[in-house]
C-alpha cells in the first residue's frame, strides 16, 4: 500500500509539473501573439493608407504581409511631392521581424520624406539617412530604392542602398530591368555613398519598385523573378497601375519566398502636349 501511495504522489507532482509546463507554454504564445498584433499594427499605421496621384503620373501599390502569420516584417513604401516640382518614390526592407522592424521601418520613410524636403538628389537623401541611423546605433539595417520622376518630362533620378533594382516598361512593349550600380544596406557603415543614375522614359509606360520577398525565393534566383516581372510590365500596354500591382506581386507565389512583398508602380502618361 505505501508503494502504490507513493506511486500516486509521483504521478501527482508529474500532473502538477506538466500543468505548469503548459501554462507557461499557453503565455508564451500569448505574448508571441500580442507582439505580432502590436507590430502588425504598427505596420499599417506606418504604411500610407492610400498614394496620391499627380499630374502625369499614377501610382498604385501592393503589399502582402509575410506567410508566417507570426513574422512581422519591415517592408514599406511611400510616394510624396518634391519642392522642385519632381516626386519621390520610396520602397524599402528593414532586416527582421517583429516590433523593433516595423519601427524602424517607420523612423525610415518619415527621415527619407524629411530629408527630401532638404536636397531632392536621391544619393545624398540616402546617404543622410544612412548617417542618421548609425548615429542612433541600432542593431537592425534597411534596404531602400529611392527616385525622383519629373511628371512633365519623364526624366528620373534613382540611387539604391543594397536594394533589389527597378523595372521599367513602355507601351511599345519594351521592358527590362535598370542594371545601375548601388550602394550597402543603410545602417551598416558610415560614411557612405549612393550613385546616382539618370534616365528618361521617353514615352508613356511604368516605373516599377518592389522588395526582394516579390522576386528572390529558396530555389527562385532574383534575376528569374526580375524577368518575369519585365515581362509583365512589357505587356501592360497602358493598364491601370494598380492592376498591373497586383499582377506583380502575384510573382511572389512562384518563388516560394515566405517573406513580405511589396510593389510599387509609376504610371507616366506621356509628356503634355503643348497646345498652338
Amino acid at each position: 500500500m505505501h508503494r502504490h501511495r507513493r506511486e500516486s504522489e509521483t504521478a501527482q507532482e508529474l500532473l502538477v509539473d506538466l500543468g505548469r509546463l503548459v501554462d507557461q507554454a499557453l503565455e508564451d504564445i500569448r505574448h508571441q501573439r500580442a507582439r505580432a498584433e502590436l507590430g502588425l499594427e504598427l505596420q499599417r499605421h506606418m504604411l500610407p493608407a492610400g498614394l496620391p496621384d499627380f499630374p502625369g503620373l499614377r501610382i498604385g501599390a501592393r503589399y502582402s504581409p509575410s506567410q508566417n502569420g507570426l513574422a512581422v516584417g519591415g517592408d514599406f513604401y511611400d510616394a510624396f511631392a518634391l519642392r522642385d516640382g519632381a516626386v519621390g518614390i520610396a520602397i524599402g526592407d528593414v532586416q527582421g521581424h517583429g516590433v523593433e522592424a516595423a519601427a524602424l521601418m517607420g523612423e525610415v520613410r518619415a527621415s527619407l520624406r524629411a530629408l527630401a524636403s532638404v536636397t531632392t538628389d536621391p544619393g545624398s537623401v540616402l546617404a543622410r539617412v544612412n548617417d542618421l541611423l548609425i548615429s542612433l546605433g541600432g542593431e537592425l539595417f534597411t534596404t531602400c530604392c529611392l527616385l525622383s520622376i519629373a511628371p512633365g518630362s519623364g526624366r528620373f533620378s534613382v540611387a539604391r542602398a543594397g536594394h533589389v533594382p527597378v523595372v521599367w516598361g513602355g507601351d511599345d512593349g519594351g521592358s527590362g530591368v535598370l542594371l545601375d550600380p548601388g550602394g550597402v544596406p543603410l545602417g551598416i557603415l558610415d560614411d557612405q555613398r549612393y550613385p546616382v543614375t539618370r534616365r528618361r522614359l521617353p514615352g508613356p509606360g511604368y516605373l516599377v519598385l518592389l522588395t526582394d520577398g516579390v522576386v528572390e525565393g529558396p530555389a527562385y534566383p532574383v534575376d528569374r523573378g526580375l524577368a518575369a516581372v519585365a515581362e509583365l510590365v512589357g505587356a501592360a500596354r497602358g493598364a491601370d497601375p494598380e492592376t498591373l500591382a497586383g499582377q506583380v506581386i502575384e510573382v511572389a507565389d512562384l518563388t516560394g519566398h515566405e517573406d513580405d512583398a511589396a510593389v510599387l508602380v509609376v504610371r507616366y502618361d506621356g509628356a503634355p502636349r503643348v497646345g498652338r
